[in-house]
């Protein structure tokens, strides 16, 4: 069994993306050029924002959006403690600190009551001075955002949103990657969304925003590229990727969103007619008004599982599992001595230590689903 199976996925499309490809190689056009503006004006159109800007992955999209705000030296930018390093390192790597705040139990996101704690910590400290805050819908689940977004206005903080596996997820029908001031997504093969290497996407409605990290994405580009009016980077979505995106997104509108919601929702019947709560064990949550796009399906084992030993007999049954994420940001050792490892996240603590993710993606059977809960339930 595959975790995230991309080989079925690229059989039930192949022949859609193998003309996509052969097509753009015929015609010489891998950089640029109409598959990216069409990819662009249909993600955009899917968000509901007036622009989408193609980049070379994820971690850069967020990189160009703080680039766009001037985050520097002095700046505190407010980031989930439980997430994926990028989100954290763009900030760090911009010169700003980056505050590291607890994460609700239910829905892994980051906590709004945190949030306003850890603002008004850094502003009694008067230290740094309050940013922005990078809000990520991780495991497709979107954040808080109707609580998120007040908090940022009453602060005057701007909001980045990182949906790098949030694509397709929603909140009371307002799709992520619109919430944000700036919003992000990442196309790396395993996203709800992915194309076959890296690739990332920015959406905003700012139209000054947009136009700068349109220059920063290509060298700082002025009227073209070798008019260069400020110092950026090279980080471009290639032809190629933009045309299987292309494919895969219509898939993914037509069907695989739904599919992967119906898999999902086997798991958690399966699991809870399994006794999973008797045995200590906790599905993911959805809460009213939200809607998943299932990058992962992340359970929480019991306390007194010995998770190391359960991963090793389920893959010897051919069942593969995955630990996201294994410590709490504030603990890499990146941050080693600076102000972002100063941080109180017990939430994040504890369940870094019991977090599961099981296999999912569309293409999941319900006998596939069945053969992973019971297999598990019976370690318990």
């Amino acid at each position: 069994m595959e975790f995230r199976d991309l080989k079925k996925q690229y059989q039930v499309l192949k022949k859609d993306i193998d003309n996509a490809v052969q097509s753009l190689c015929e015609n010489a056009q891998f950089i640029g050029g109409a598959p990216v503006k069409e990819l662009e004006s249909a993600l955009a159109d899917y968000v509901g924002v007036k622009h989408c800007i193609t980049c070379a992955n994820g971690t850069d999209a967020l990189s160009l959006a703080a680039m766009a705000w001037g985050i520097g030296p002095g700046d505190a930018v407010f980031v989930p403690d439980f997430t994926y390093f990028a989100s954290g390192e763009i900030v760090a790597f911009e010169g700003a600190t980056p505050i590291f705040v607890d994460v609700c139990k239910d829905t892994y996101n980051i906590d709004p009551d945190k949030l306003e704690i850890a603002i008004s910590q850094v502003k009694k400290e008067g230290k740094l001075k309050p940013k922005a805050v990078i809000a990520v819908d991780l495991f497709g689940l979107p954040a808080d955002f109707d609580r998120i977004s007040t908090i940022c206005r009453n602060n005057d903080l701007l909001l980045l949103e990182d949906g790098a596996q949030g694509f397709g997820g929603s909140l009371n029908e307002k799709r992520a990657c619109s919430f944000g001031d700036i919003s992000t997504t990442s196309f790396f093969p395993a996203k709800p969304l992915g194309c076959y290497g890296d690739g990332g996407a920015v959406f905003t409605n700012n139209d000054e925003w947009a136009d700068l990290i349109r220059s920063y994405a290509v060298h700082g580009k002025g009227s073209s590229k070798y008019d260069n009016i400020r110092v950026g980077v090279n980080s471009r979505l290639d032809s190629i990727q933009a045309a299987i995106l292309g494919v895969k997104f219509k898939a993914f509108k037509d069907y695989e969103l739904k599919d992967v919601n119906k898999v999902a929702d086997k798991y958690t019947e399966f699991l809870t007619a399994g006794g999973a709560k008797e045995k200590g064990l906790t599905p993911p949550v959805v809460h009213e008004g939200f809607y998943s796009s299932w990058a992962q399906y992340t359970i929480q084992l019991p306390q007194s599982v010995d998770r190391e030993k359960l991963q090793n007999e389920l893959k010897a049954q051919g069942i593969p599992t995955m630990i996201y994420y294994i410590k709490p940001m504030h603990c890499q050792g990146a941050f080693d001595g600076t102000r972002s490892s100063i941080a109180d996240c017990p939430v994040t603590e504890n369940i870094c230590k019991y977090v599961l993710s099981l296999p999912l993606d569309p293409y999941k059977t319900e006998e596939d689903v069945r053969f992973v809960t019971q297999s598990l339930l019976k370690q318990l």
